[in-house]
């Protein structure tokens, strides 16, 4: 069995009070009635059921009967009070009073809901009575309405007869009630409709039986319907209406609903009006060849097919859209911050604006701009666009033409002057500089203005131009004066060409000789300047032909490069003037340079006079940008000194960074073995700390050794060295012998990196301690160097006895004993084992290279050392 839900402080107070109390909405459902409402009514009512379900007596207190009133009362009015007379059995009736509130919701969407409180009020006789039987209501069919509630009814007439809408309460097919206004709207004869059937009202017209089927339908599904209706009334003109339907409750049976007629009739006239208004408009909108669009707050609000069609857009996807999106801004150089402050303070702009077609192209069109009210900016303009692009492009391909000749004329180095009947009209950039003037200094002037003073100076006879036609020319030399005073000759040519009106112009195309011939003689004067450095130059140039690879030209110090006088070698391939392998060498490398068409560094060395002799060679490919190389630029350098000195420097610092380092190594050394005497004196002062002096002396004299041994070697130490160092030194230390052997062809050929001997050294220095302190006795400790090509193994044999289960991987890193050594021991090549053999331990270091290297066998002279050196081929 399910638990009880759970009572809220409400629904107890409402269930408590002794009060009856019945709550609902305004559909006519009950939500929920508390227990002294079900003990009068001698049943419950279960939330959910309808009003119009109960004894009419209980509607009358619920006020159920007139719900005209019930949905006109306000959260903020008074309550509605009614009065029931119910009679009773052996008793006199008894007065049930009601007072009905309207509640207040927060959401206005929401169903209104109603409270109702009940009370009755019997009255007192004077001889004690008999109990009072509960007064069950049951029917009230013949209860009479009480006076205020008739007032309440007379005064809501009185407003429903009052106002100008048509007003009718209907209940399933029979009008009950409705104010004359209804029924003068729908033509019918007032007071004759009340209490009449729904077909009387069907009859009067076609068009009312349509709507009220549509209406039946409609509120069948939803609470509320409205729709037009348009009536004729004999007599009369036609009268359209409005109708909004609503229904009272959720139940059907009985279909209660209070429909209302509103007079549009005016409206529908204006709208019609401005129907026929706009289609003229539009008419005129869409017939127009013009593109017009309605704009506000920059936004195109409607375009017609004109501006559709000349931008290539549908007329729907224009509307809504900025009307700035239309132009092409990055061709347009119009502002629309200037346009619109201009069109707000005049009301109107026009000009020429660049368009953006569907496509991407740009098209030229005449916009004009115009408020639609010059007082109110906010309320749009009307753009209109007339397509002259056609025009707009003739126009801007002449200008875009003169412009292009111009600056032809301006970019050539020959003087162009063009004149008229008025004298010189026009000079390009190369004449301005040559006359040293701006055009404003000539214009109107004649040619002969910068003539000299000769009497037959071309520019001062210009006779034979009469007898030249159209497109003829002249050719004459002469000097010409420039504003700064400099005198030079052009030579130059004169055509003449008709323009407008038949007028004859006169171009020159002036040519400044002197510069040419400075310019000539100053190029002369630099190929003998360079060819005089190239001759003195210390090093030996070639200029190479870059299709036959021959010898074009060369200096004077390339004889010692080719071995030959150059001008002997002009014109030869390289097979021609090298041996075999020196010819296919440098063809070789020349002809990388050309195709790489970069420079190419190389050294070569070739012996001469009983020694070697070194050049540095470049090529460098000669190439104007864009073109192939026509010529190869090959410059040579003796460095045949600068070698020797560089090794004689590098020599000198390898014998000076040798004797430092042993010197280092011999001091080093000293030093250790004087903090190892040091240690041991006080060890011998505190014998407790004996034991891990002796520990430390021992590592110090490991290292010592290595250094020592340093001191001698030119290179890397050779493992057996070290081994017996350490082995010695250990021996010493502790007084025990050692017994060192070698095994293996390679024993003494495996050297030890500088980085590895002093981890190495000390390894061993603490592995042959360990073999001391842990192996009982005086017995020599053996110590194996077995050698093989692949490696060294350094095997340590001892008296000694391992614990149980001992493994050498589980000892933890330290700073003394086997953590030491495998702390120490590099991981990549080199590995640590021990293990039991009878009542010896031992001890296996296995290195294998990098940590160590065998000794490279020495260089036979005549044979090949393994390293590449580019020399000169011999």
């Amino acid at each position: 069995m399910a638990a009880p839900s759970p009572l809220h402080v409400e629904d107890a107070w409402f269930d408590l009070v002794p009060l009856a109390l019945i709550e609902f909405n305004e559909h006519g459902r009950v939500l929920r009635a508390n227990s002294a409402l079900s003990a009068m009514l001698g049943y419950a009512i279960p939330p959910g059921s309808a009003l119009s379900d109960t004894p009419q007596a209980l509607q009358r207190l619920c006020g159920w009967d007139s719900p005209l009133t019930l949905l006109a009362l306000g959260p903020e009015d008074g309550p509605i009070q009614n009065q029931v007379i119910q009679p009773r059995q052996a008793s006199s009736p008894v007065h049930l009073r009601s007072q009905i509130w309207t509640q207040a919701q927060p959401n206005q969407d929401a169903p209104r809901r109603f409270l109702c409180a009940i009370k009755d009020s019997i009255p007192v006789t004077a001889a004690p009575a008999a109990p009072t039987p509960i007064s069950t209501i049951t029917s009230d069919a013949d209860a009479a309405p009480l006076p205020d509630q008739a007032q309440l009814l007379h005064e809501l007439s009185t407003i429903l007869e009052s106002t100008p809408a048509g007003i009718a309460y209907f209940r399933d097919n029979v009008l009950l009630r409705c104010n004359r206004r209804f029924e003068r709207m729908l033509g019918l004869t007032p007071g004759s409709m009340a209490g009449q059937g729904l077909e009387v009202l069907l009859g009067a017209d076609p068009r009312i039986d349509r709507v009220v089927t549509e209406t039946a339908t409609e509120l069948m599904k939803s609470e509320q319907f409205e729709s037009e209706l348009e009536i004729v009334i004999p007599g009369n003109t036609t009268r359209w209406y409005t109708l909004s339907v609503r229904r009272i409750g959720l139940s059907n049976d009985p279909l209660e609903v209070i429909a209302v007629l509103s007079d549009i009739s005016r409206i529908r006239t204006q709208q019609a009006q401005l129907e026929s208004l706009g289609r003229d408009r539009d008419l005129m909108f869409t017939l127009s060849g013009v593109g017009i669009a309605f704009v506000k707050d920059g936004l195109i609000q409607s375009a017609n097919p004109a501006l559709s069609h000349l931008i290539g857009e549908d007329a729907a996807n224009l509307t809504g859209r900025p009307l700035i999106s239309v132009y092409a801004l990055d061709v347009d150089n119009a502002t629309d911050p200037d346009i619109t402050g201009m069109l707000r303070s005049l009301g109107h702009w026009q000009g020429e604006r660049a368009l953006r077609n569907r496509k991407g192209r740009v098209l030229w069109a005449d916009v004009s701009l115009r408020l639609v009210d010059p007082q109110r900016p906010e309320e749009g303009f009307i753009a209109s666009f007339v397509n002259v692009d056609d025009r707009h492009r003739a126009e801007q391909r002449l200008t875009l033409q003169a412009d292009r000749t111009r600056a032809i004329l301006d970019s050539v180095f020959v003087g162009i002057v063009t004149l008229d009947e008025h004298g010189i009209a026009w000079m390009n950039r190369s004449a301005r500089r040559m006359f040293a003037g701006d055009l404003a200094d000539f214009v109107g002037q004649p040619l002969a203005t910068v003539a000299t003073p000769d009497l037959d100076h071309p520019f001062r006879l210009t006779d034979y131009l009469d007898d030249l036609l159209d497109g003829q020319s002249h050719t004459f030399e002469c000097q010409v004066v420039g504003r700064d005073g400099r005198v030079f000759w052009v030579v130059g040519n004169a055509v003449v060409t008709l323009g407008e009106g038949n007028r004859r112009h006169i171009t020159y195309a002036l040519l400044d000789i002197d510069r040419r011939r400075e310019a000539e003689a100053q190029s002369a004067e630099a190929q003998a300047r360079l060819q005089r450095i190239i001759e003195m130059a210390p090093m030996a140039i070639h200029l190479i032909d870059a299709k036959q690879l021959t010898l074009v030209q060369a200096n004077q110090a390339a004889s010692s490069y080719m071995n030959i006088e150059p001008a002997k070698a002009l014109g030869k391939p390289p097979e021609a003037l090298y041996d075999a392998d020196r010819a296919r060498l440098l063809r070789a490398d020349m002809q990388l340079a050309l195709d790489s068409g970069q420079t190419v560094h190389r050294e070569y060395s070739r012996p001469h006079k009983g020694a070697q002799q070194f050049w540095d060679v470049n090529y460098l490919p000669l190439y104007r940008e864009g073109e192939v190389a026509d010529q190869l630029l090959v410059v040579a350098s003796d460095i045949t000194e600068q070698r020797a000195a560089e090794q004689a420097r590098l020599d000198a610092a390898i014998a000076q960074r040798e004797m430092l380092v042993k010197e280092v190594h011999h001091r080093i050394k000293n030093n250790l073995q004087g903090v190892a005497g040091l240690l041991q004196q006080i060890a011998m002062r505190k014998p407790e700390v004996a034991p891990a002096i002796s520990e430390v002396v021992g590592q110090v004299q490991a290292i010592a050794q290595v250094y020592g041994l340093q001191v001698g070697a030119g290179g890397p130490l050779r493992l057996k060295a070290v081994v017996e160092a350490i082995a010695a030194s250990v021996q010493r230390t502790f007084g025990r012998p050692i017994t060192l052997d070698m095994a293996g062809t390679h024993a003494g050929d495996w050297q030890l990196p500088e980085a590895e001997s002093i981890p190495i050294a000390l390894c061993l220095n603490e592995l042959l301690t360990n073999a001391h302190k842990h192996g009982a006795g005086t017995s020599a400790i053996v110590c194996t160097l077995q050698s093989s090509e692949q490696g060294v193994s350094i095997l340590i044999r001892g008296p000694g006895q391992l614990p149980p289960g001992f493994n050498v991987d589980r000892v933890p890193g330290g700073v003394s004993g086997l953590g030491l050594v495998r702390a120490l021991l590099p991981r990549r090549s080199a590995k640590l084992a021990l293990k039991q053999e009878g009542t010896e331990v031992l001890t296996q270091v296995d290195l294998t290279p990098p940590g160590i290297n065998l000794i490279p066998p020495p260089h036979v002279l005549g044979e090949p050392t393994g390293q590449q050196i580019a020399l000169w081929p011999q």
